[in-house]
């Protein structure tokens, strides 16, 4: 039950709802110059496209920008993002996947949905809900699978730049629902791609409506289609669903993940210094996005109450409920929605990480 995650909150009622809808996922941010080494081999000029669902024109296409100046002074011009792609105009992120595959493009910068389509393992960050209890875990654990995460990307033939998060996915409804018995009475929002996701909410109970996220504004104003969706705040701000949906639960149901990947054969072509400096700049840019998004969507939480979102913030009894809940929904996600190895080596490290906390 997740949503797109974006870099920056903007004024909603400056941009179109599919702008808003498609602020979803995370982009490059302010990071430090590395340099090649002055005895460095130079590549070939190479001239890369990337595309993105970012709008034109707004922090995170500007950030990204940034990014592409810098990967253009590290390798003093060799590399550049000559073409930006954004606003979606390469499709969704399964098209923007082929595009890759067949050429038409070098790089992307996609949500976990994107990035769990090129390898499951990925999903293990995402679609284990409520297993993180702070988001410092799931940096942990996202941490010491990345490695494992790019050998995976690399057999698909992506090179996996950085991942990074933008805060928890909450729970909004159009009508107050706190516990998960309430939410199965609801029509809620999945995507319309996602079919195993889908088939495993129907089998938890819960009436799942498949639809586009370019969808889920129309779908909560337009009669009964649609009552409530899990997504990030900021999401929620940006997209105006607060207006409809003005109930959340505080509840840290999942976080919100995502990443740059580029052809691995472009990647492949590049001197190791080139990589070097090139990766240096992208997981610093991760980094640093993380921080920014984690800030935006806690801050959107605010911004929402203050203009009439009500906020249900748990009891003892209904935290307890929804991690009941949770732990009935985990057997059915591992093996399904994520790869029973990934799953089991989540739980590991985070025991292990438990164990050393005092």
């Amino acid at each position: 039950m997740t949503c797109k995650p974006c870099c920056q909150p903007v004024d909603a009622t400056r941009l179109s709802r599919r702008v808003f809808l498609r602020q979803a996922t995370v982009a490059g941010a302010l990071a430090l110059w590395p340099t090649l080494s002055p005895k460095a081999a130079a590549p070939a000029r190479l001239r890369l496209r990337l595309a993105t669902l970012l709008p034109r024109d707004t922090s995170g296409h500007k950030a990204l920008l940034m990014m592409g100046e810098k990967w253009k002074t590290a390798t003093q011009g060799a590399v550049e993002i000559a073409n930006f792609y954004t606003d979606g105009v390469m499709g969704g992120e399964l098209d923007m996947l082929r595009r890759i595959r067949a050429g038409q493009l070098h790089a992307a910068l996609i949500t976990s949905m994107g990035l769990g389509e090129i390898h499951p393992d990925v999903n293990c960050i995402q679609k284990m809900p409520l297993v993180f209890r702070t988001l410092e875990e799931q940096t942990h654990v996202r941490n010491a699978l990345l490695e494992r995460f790019r050998a995976r990307m690399a057999e698909k033939g992506f090179m996996l730049l950085f991942m990074t998060d933008a805060g928890w996915v909450r729970f909004f409804s159009k009508t107050r629902a706190v516990l998960p018995e309430e939410f199965r009475r609801l029509k809620i929002f999945a995507e319309r791609s996602d079919e195993p996701y889908i088939r495993l909410m129907r089998q938890i109970g819960f009436q799942p409506v498949p639809l586009e996220f370019t969808d889920i504004l129309q779908g909560l104003t337009a009669g009964n289609m649609l009552d409530a969706l899990a997504c990030a705040p900021f999401y929620a701000l940006a997209g105006q669903f607060y207006n409809a949906a003005k109930h959340m639960v505080d509840l840290n149901w999942v976080p919100l993940s995502g990443g740059l990947v580029l052809h691995r054969k472009t990647w492949d072509s590049l001197p190791a210094d080139t990589q070097a400096a090139l990766l240096k700049i992208a997981t610093e840019t991760g980094e640093e996005i993380q921080s920014i998004s984690r800030k935006e969507n806690d801050d959107a939480v605010a911004a929402m109450e203050k203009r009439g979102l009500t906020v249900h913030r748990l009891d003892a009894a209904g935290q307890k409920s929804w991690e009941q809940f949770a732990e009935g929904v985990l057997p059915l996600v591992r093996g399904t929605l994520v790869p029973a190895e990934a799953f089991d080596e989540v739980m590991r490290l985070l025991k292990a990480y438990r164990a050393g906390k005092p």
